[in-house]
């Protein structure tokens, strides 16, 4: 009987869950993510491409930029196959380690774009700091072992995640409030002492987003010191400009990263719905929008890109 108990919790299965209430226009809502998917991977592969084709753009911001749109494609895949299952083909099951890989890749690529987004400050405060050796101090073997660092780092708090769910057993409700796998949702489902995996979800947030956040508001706050110190108003004015687009993207994924953590530690009593759209648009609002600023606010970027569709 125990032996076949055992089975019954290392092949748990769960359910996850679309809009609740909304199983009616789920054609409609499908439709609504099929358009945001495709705007999404259709304006990150462009990003990339036109970085890789063109040697103009060959510069550290530009690169920074590419792996950005590397970090949200890989997001994007992570999380199409259970979304648009759930609206198209209602198929709410998943099995434990389907949903194990699903959060590993989530939880990685979005701690990846953490890292990234410090580069991205990193790379704003040299250019302002110290324009003149700007290419000489971000060379490209340089950038190559900063994004290797990245993603090592990345990989290394990440990796232990689905071997902490795997040892457990899972005899609780199987419902998931997103329709997608991640590590506090799945954690809370089992029916063991999840104390270890709490302080070791917390570590990890607080070691990857908030040492990069904090890092990150340190160079704003050496960046602003050297442009108050910009003696010309028009040249404070054009070296602040050059940081709008990050500060876009920094607000897009940190303000959507805070909510959504602090609701699933100390929101039990907050309504379903806006957990699930903060999860919705910390996923997905990123990866669609990056690309758009970007092109926005880079007159380069956006020549090119204009050249290309053209063409």
């Amino acid at each position: 009987m125990s032996a076949v108990n055992d089975t019954k919790f290392q092949s748990a299965v769960f359910l996850l869950t679309g809009i609740p209430g909304q199983e009616d226009v789920h054609l409609w809502i499908a439709s609504l993510f099929c358009l945001m998917y495709a705007i999404s991977i259709l304006g990150n592969s462009v990003i990339m491409f036109i970085i890789r084709t063109d040697p103009s753009l060959h510069e550290p911001m530009y690169i920074f930029l590419s792996m950005l749109a590397i970090t949200d494609l890989g997001i994007l895949i992570s999380t199409i196959p259970t979304i648009l299952g759930i609206y198209l083909f209602n198929s709410r099951e998943i099995s434990l380690d389907a949903c194990l890989a699903q959060l590993f890749f989530i939880h990685l690529f979005q701690y990846i774009e953490s890292s990234v987004l410090l580069l991205m400050a990193f790379d704003r405060f040299i250019a302002i700091r110290d324009p003149l050796r700007y290419a000489s101090i971000l060379t490209l073997p340089r950038i190559a072992k900063m994004g290797l660092v990245a993603v090592l780092r990345a990989l290394v708090v990440i990796l232990p995640l689905p071997f902490l769910l795997k040892r457990f057993r899972y005899c609780r409700a199987n419902v998931l409030s997103h329709s997608y796998c991640l590590y506090q949702e799945v954690m809370k489902l089992a029916c063991s002492d999840i104390t270890v995996n709490s302080i070791y979800g917390l570590f990890t947030k607080l070691f990857q987003m908030g040492l990069d956040s904090l890092l990150i508001f340190l160079s704003y706050v050496m960046i602003l010191k050297t442009v108050l110190s910009i003696a010309s108003h028009a040249g404070c004015l054009r070296a602040l400009n050059t940081c709008v687009s990050h500060l876009c993207v920094l607000l897009l994924f940190y303000t959507t990263q805070i909510g959504l953590s602090v609701i699933h530690r100390f929101g039990e009593g907050s309504p379903p719905l806006l957990q699930i759209l903060l999860g919705y648009m910390s996923l997905l609002i990123p990866p669609l929008m990056n690309p758009i600023v970007y092109s926005v606010k880079s007159k380069h970027l956006r020549a090119r890109i204009i050249k290309v569709f053209i063409k």
